[in-house]
């Protein structure tokens, strides 16, 4: 009874956690949206998908740094209390929320691993001088794309091969070798998992942001810049992919719309604005560990009032 109590106290810690600040990032998002779109996209890219990250890890953190220690310490194991409902029902609600997560981020890699299987058959390795094994391939492959999360990837269809001049090629596989070192193949599986209503838009902004964020790190001259329009313009011809290709980032996967804005972008391309040189890491480095001091010092007291406060979820 002890440990199963422990447990529905600890799941509707999380949920309630999780939950709250879901909405509150569902509210507030925008603000901070509009507070880095002046940066580097790549920051706005990054930004966007912390903020989407945040119920999540501040759910974990409370429960596991905080929730967990505080039953553990101060709850006495003699007395035998029932599982007050309100623990019971947040607690099978705290569970639903993880087994949704990560049922949907499951179905994502396993729609995922079948459309690889099918687009790798006969594929041919290249040499090339890319940081990442480059792949031409047949059949229905999209035209250009980063796979993989532990073994990460480049494909490119013959048809690509045949429509992209030299420059428009090596353009378009900087745009997929960008994506591939930013690891954003492993964020798209995260937010499989966090699923919550009313995010959808944070999600597409997040998308929005990384793909332009590639652009930007693909193009160093408006030579390139004009070249990758190029090769997005031709590609673009030979369709998008389906939904089974949620978790693999493509040159040409996203809405025809954001297309044509990239490529808006990229023909009036001038480099890197002149604000957006500021490096934000230190500060959320500085903020963390600011975070973590005072957890440290203050971690008794905490525990104490983690415990005050759950104490009535047994009741």
């Amino acid at each position: 009874m002890f440990a199963l109590r422990g447990l529905a106290i600890s799941l509707s810690v999380f949920v309630t956690v999780y939950c709250a600040l879901s909405l509150i990032v569902s509210l507030t998002w925008r603000k901070v949206y509009f507070r880095f779109r002046h940066q580097q996209v790549r920051y706005l890219a990054d930004a966007v998908f912390a903020l989407r990250m945040l119920p999540l890890a501040a759910a974990f953190f409370v429960t596991i740094v905080l929730a967990v220690p505080s039953f553990l310490w101060l709850e006495p194991r003699t007395i035998e209390e029932p599982i007050g409902g309100l623990s019971l029902s947040l607690g099978l609600a705290g569970l639903v929320v993880l087994a949704l997560g990560a049922a949907n981020a499951l179905q994502s890699l396993f729609r995922a691993s079948q459309s690889l299987s099918v687009w790798t058959t006969d594929a041919e390795l290249i040499d090339t001088v890319a940081p990442f094994p480059v792949l031409r391939t047949a059949g229905a492959a999209p035209p250009m794309t980063a796979i993989g999360i532990i073994r990460p990837r480049i494909l490119f269809s013959r048809a690509a091969e045949f429509l992209l001049n030299a420059n428009e090629f090596q353009s378009a596989l900087n745009h997929e070798i960008a994506h591939l070192r930013r690891r954003d193949n492993l964020k798209k599986l995260l937010l499989r998992f966090v699923l919550f209503p009313g995010m959808r838009e944070v999600e597409v902004a997040w998308l929005e942001a990384t793909e332009m964020a590639a652009d930007d790190a693909a193009v160093s001259n408006i030579g390139e810049a004009l070249d990758l329009a190029a090769a997005l313009i031709k590609l673009c011809r030979l369709g998008t992919m389906g939904s089974s290709a949620e978790l693999i980032i493509s040159l040409v996967h996203s809405p025809l719309s954001l297309v044509n804005e990239r490529v808006e972008r990229l023909i009036h391309w001038s480099g890197p604005r002149p604000c957006a040189q500021r490096n934000f890491q230190p500060y959320a480095l500085g903020l963390g560990l600011a975070l973590l001091a005072t957890v440290g010092f203050n971690y008794t007291q905490l525990l104490m009032g983690v415990h005050v406060a759950t104490e009535w979820l047994v009741r």
